[in-house]
């Protein structure tokens, strides 16, 4: 049961979060589309994202560590919600700042929570760690449901509220007001080993470059994706034309890549018994 209630406290301030960055996905390059941009422009909207993204990945983890988990939880929701806010801009540069703040919100989304949640589970509350698996199974499966209803909600309420594709940018931010909110009333602070970026850095590459396997599989990873980064720049321009309606298409996308997910897991522990090489 202290489990369980733990699991739930931190489902509770994490899933929010994650319903918000799924709601930005589907109407972003509509919505620069009718701020009048050329998709030239848009593309480096983009790239200022993509960019900022890659940049303050290689530092996050010792940022969070230092700062605190809690804390960067809580700057995560603030600096998603100021990139939802500026998405009501019309100018390029403030919209560049938007990309900016988005990339290093989702950074933070994708760091900080999870290692505020597995610092809490052995050390504060001691629990097994065969137990990890069971939390972040269950964030898979709400996140495959978040991300197909992400993409519906955002197509009902960029009609339904006459407000067009910002709407699911304002949509988002109650969501991210919430997991700010209760994380910072109802989680613990705790912080991580105090490490120099440069040495952290400096230990990832020597860990990749003493381990063939690992490279390789970085290398292959980054492949991938770059497609799927070249794949969500693309998919819009292709299938607006044709009527097709972003957030249901955007659905039928993430569906599709659960699906995937199950059946991979389905043939790596079912019967087939497949194992990845």
């Amino acid at each position: 049961p202290a489990f369980r209630c733990f699991q739930r406290e931190f489902l509770l301030g994490y899933l929010p979060a994650l319903a918000a960055d799924w709601l930005q996905g589907p109407l972003l390059f509509q919505l620069l589309q009718s701020r009048g941009f050329l998709r030239s422009q848009i593309a480096a909207l983009y790239s200022c994202g993509f960019a900022s993204n890659v940049a303050f990945g290689l530092v996050s983890g010792v940022f969070v560590d230092r700062l605190g988990r809690k804390k960067s939880c809580v700057l995560s929701s603030v600096l998603c919600s100021v990139s939802c806010l500026l998405q009501l801009s019309r100018d390029f540069l403030a919209l560049a700042a938007s990309r900016v703040l988005a990339a290093l919100g989702t950074s933070l989304l994708f760091s900080a929570f999870e290692s505020w949640y597995i610092h809490e589970h052995l050390e504060r509350h001691d629990f097994p760690a065969e137990w990890i698996p069971d939390t972040f199974s269950r964030v898979a499966l709400w996140n495959s449901g978040l991300a197909v209803a992400a993409g519906l909600v955002a197509q009902l309420v960029a009609e339904g509220l006459a407000l067009g594709p910002v709407a699911p940018f304002l949509v988002a931010m109650p969501f991210l007001v919430l997991s700010g909110i209760f994380a910072g009333i109802n989680w613990d602070e705790n912080y991580g080993k105090s490490r120099a970026c440069g040495k952290a850095c400096g230990e990832g590459l020597r860990g990749l470059l003493s381990d063939p396997r690992a490279l390789l599989l970085g290398l292959a990873q980054a492949l991938v994706e770059t497609i799927l980064l070249i794949f969500a720049f693309l998919w819009t321009p292709i299938l607006e034309p044709h009527g097709i309606p972003l957030g249901i298409a955007f659905s039928g996308f993430t569906a599709a890549s659960a699906a995937g997910s199950a059946l991979f897991r389905r043939a790596v522990t079912g019967q087939l018994q497949l194992q990845p090489l």
